[in-house]
């Protein structure tokens, strides 16, 4: 059977809102002399992490913000990983630092992380950014939870009083999505690997989130009728967490990878950037 679900796409809305960041930050340099600057660091070179950098400086170009690159060697430590971070956080020509993630297994992630200052945590990874998010108050969202939120908003899907599923948990996607979710007044179950009968708790989401990491992983059998469908994951091959085809014959609405929730990232990581510097040049 064909998909007959409505495809969100996240392409187009995605060059919509790098548009406007474009906008801002073009007003931004012609007030201040200054334009928006996005330090990236990166750990090694794993194929795939660098041609998400690569991706990410390009976007940062296009849309008038400067990109400060910083590649450092494999064997880097943690104590040389946060040296780095910390010099790029006391840097006022810095405004937003993205650390290309995963680094490697013999450095602490987290200390890395906390490395970042708050003011410059425009990707959402440090413990003040899930809590500013969590809390509803001023701060950086995690880029793709805020991203997903966004492409929820444009297709006017109502979050308040419904069922949200988020499968998986780790600390940028599957816990942030669901807190995000949570302040939509939507009320969250989040599902992971020791998950008992997992299908009869995704088969009651009205809004269902595949956040696991694992390609195909939830196929229709695990999806109510009439749900939507925002699959997060990005496997080798370009497919998602979610099986489309058996998916798309259930779901209402159903992002496609590519094209679903990715380019949502890089926008929402390139708007908090534009929002970094406007704070920061205009309080100077």
């Amino acid at each position: 059977m064909s998909p007959t679900a409505r495809l969100m796409d996240g392409t187009a809305l995605a060059r919509s809102i790098v548009e406007r960041a474009a906008e801002r930050a073009a007003a931004l340099t012609r007030q201040t002399g200054q334009s928006p600057c996005l330090a990236t660091v990166l750990v090694g070179d794993d194929p795939a992490s660098v041609t998400y950098v690569r991706m990410k400086r390009a976007r940062c170009e296009k849309a008038g913000i400067r990109s400060r690159h910083v590649a450092l060697p494999a064997a880097t430590t943690t104590a040389e990983l946060v040296d780095t971070i910390t010099g790029l956080s006391n840097d006022p020509d810095v405004h937003g630092i993205l650390l290309q993630h995963p680094v490697g297994a013999h450095i602490d992630e987290r200390a890395a992380f906390e490395a970042i200052a708050p003011e410059k945590d425009v990707d959402g990874v440090t413990y003040h950014s899930f809590a500013t998010m969590s809390f509803g108050v001023d701060g950086f969202a995690s880029c793709t939870p805020a991203g997903i939120l966004r492409l929820l908003d444009h297709y006017g899907v109502e979050l308040a009083g419904k069922h949200a599923v988020v499968v998986g948990r780790s600390a940028i996607l599957g816990k942030p999505v669901g807190m995000l979710l949570l302040g939509r007044n939507a009320t969250v179950t989040y599902c992971h690997s020791r998950t008992t009968d997992l299908a009869s708790v995704t088969r009651q989401a009205d809004v269902l989130v595949a956040a696991v990491g694992r390609p195909r992983f939830l196929t229709g059998e695990h999806i109510k009728p009439g749900a939507v469908v925002i699959d997060a994951g990005y496997n080798p091959g370009n497919v998602g967490d979610v099986d489309f085809d058996s998916a798309g014959t259930r779901a209402s609405l159903i992002t496609p990878v590519p094209g679903g929730v990715g380019p949502m990232t890089i926008a929402t990581l390139l708007t908090q950037t534009v929002d970094a510097a406007t704070r920061r040049l205009r309080a100077v």
